[in-house]
Order: C-alpha cells, then structure tokens, then sequence
C-alpha cells in the first residue's frame, strides 16, 4: 500500500446518500476574500512582478493597496448585492488596518482564522509551537469580534502532520484547506473529527490571475462555467462552489468589474442555490443525523 494521510477513505460522490441545504436547494454557494498582510523585505510573498531585488517596493505597495483600496472596493460591491461575504484574515490586520476590520465587522462578515500574516506558514513549525500560534490567532478574532471563529484556513495552505488534529482540539468545527471533493467531508483526527468545507484551487483569483496569469474576464468565465455546470449537477448530488477572492487581486476595478458580470450570472439563479457562507454550511452538516447522510459519517 502506497503512504496514506489516513484523514478520510475513498468516497465517490455518486455512490453518496442525497440530502438538500436548509432551503431546500442543491447547490451552496459562498464567496470569501482574503484579507491580509506582510511584512516588509522578510518572508513568504505573493508576488505580481517575480524576480524584483530588495527592498521590493513594487509587490509591497501592490499587496499593500489591498487593505488601503481594494478591500473596500469588494466589501461596496457586495453590499450593493446584498449578498454574505467572508473574510480570510491575518489577524495582523487588525492592527495595520482597524478601519477596514470595523467594516468587515459591519458588514456582518464571517472572520476566518487565517494565520497572523502571510508571510509565514505553519510547515516546519513544531507541535507546541503549532499549537501556541493557532491559540494566539484564535485569541486576536475571539477578543476583537466578541467570538471564537469556528473556520480555519491555514496561510498558504500550508499544515504540518498534525494540523487538523490540532485545529479540532483547539474547538474549530472546519477548516479550508483541502480542495478534494465538491461536498462537506469529515475528516479524521486523533481525538475525534474536523469538517473539511470545499475550498476552491481553480476559483480562486490568486492562482488563476497570478499562477495561470489570466485576465479578469477569463476569471469571471471560469465562475459561470463552473456554476453552471455545477446547478446542473447538484440535482444529482448536493455540492458547494466556492469563490476565492483576494483584496489586492480583485479589488482592482477592471477585475472587480469582470467579477460582477459573474455574480450578475449568479444572481439570476439566485431562488435556484443557498447563497451563504462556509460557517453555515458546516453547521447545517453537523445537524445532519447520521443515517439521514451516512456518507458524511463514515471515516470515523
């Protein structure tokens, strides 16, 4: 036998039980934007223009108009759609832009541990240290939002060995990071269980705009297609389609404008899909009763 994670067995999605979301639809739909920072010359980066020598100025402001610029762009747009938005976030944003955390806080958006900054990542970090930093992170959202944040997304996607095991002792119910089903599956840890909610590689506008360098319009024809493929399919099987989102990637107008054209798609079928965020969707599994969705218990 090949080497195994060992978090979850093998499930194909058409041999699972069938069950709806909370309004009787198929299709979860959940848009999140990444709110983040960095520091300055030092560690990991997200970069526009690679190969820039330091002190690199260019990518530093670029990633910095996210938070100054961008963010607000998204947080506008969404509100005028009157539609759910969570908010992946380095809880060093707190203190390089509180302004911009008060609005997120307004908007009623759903803070995701994120990491303190994505200029680090848990890999290589040893168990208690691991452990200390995701208690401190927890910490930052749960004194600022007057809650603990119940979703985590590791920055970077990044884990040790033992990350779920303790995110799950830690009193998260889900976590972002793993991109291999199109439905909720729990995952195994060692001392029970950890929701893994569908987070998308492909829509997501890092990789895509800064990986695959396309355009915005290409980004936004990637959002219909797949939505329209999957409101075809999930009257089969129920699924999740996420959309990814970065302040300094779509926050740029001509993107943020192709981005609309989709959510404009969307929206159309709006009465047709659950428009709605990770959080809720992990709490609507959690109140699935075993043999109503079996699939969703197994690997225990």
């Amino acid at each position: 036998m090949l080497p195994s994670h060992g978090r979850y067995e093998h499930s194909s999605i058409v041999d699972r039980p069938v069950y709806d979301w909370p309004n009787g639809t198929r299709l979860a739909v959940y848009f999140a934007l990444g709110v983040e920072h960095y520091a300055f010359n030092e560690g990991m980066v997200e970069n526009l223009v690679p190969g820039i020598p330091k002190p690199d100025v260019l990518n530093t402001s670029w990633r910095e108009y996210g938070n100054r610029v961008g963010a607000w762009r998204v947080l506008n747009a969404f509100a005028e759609y009157g539609l759910p938005l969570s908010i992946l976030l380095n809880t060093a944003v707190y203190d390089e832009a509180p302004d911009l955390m008060a609005a997120c806080r307004k908007a009623d958006c759903e803070m995701i541990a994120h990491g303190y900054s994505n200029s680090e990542m848990l890999a290589g970090l040893s168990e208690s240290d691991e452990a200390a930093y995701i208690r401190g992170v927890t910490d930052s959202i749960a004194q600022a939002e007057g809650k603990r944040p119940l979703g985590w997304a590791s920055p970077w996607i990044a884990e040790t060995l033992v990350t779920p095991d303790i995110l799950d002792e830690a009193g998260y119910s889900y976590l972002l990071d793993w991109c291999m089903d199109d439905q909720p599956i729990w995952m195994k840890t060692r001392k029970g269980r950890i929701l893994s909610v569908p987070y998308s590689q492909e829509l997501n506008d890092s990789s895509s705009g800064i990986g695959r360098q396309l355009t915005g319009n290409e980004f936004a024809d990637m959002i219909v297609d797949q939505f329209d493929e999957m409101l075809q399919s999930s009257v089969d099987a129920p699924q999740v389609m996420s959309v990814i989102t970065h302040s300094f990637i779509s926050g740029q107008p001509f993107r943020l404008r192709a981005l609309r054209r989709a959510i404009d798609h969307i929206m159309k079928n709006s009465g047709s899909i659950w428009i709605t965020r990770p959080g809720a969707i992990a709490a609507h599994i959690a109140s699935l009763q075993s043999d109503s969705a079996p699939s969703l218990a197994v690997n225990q």
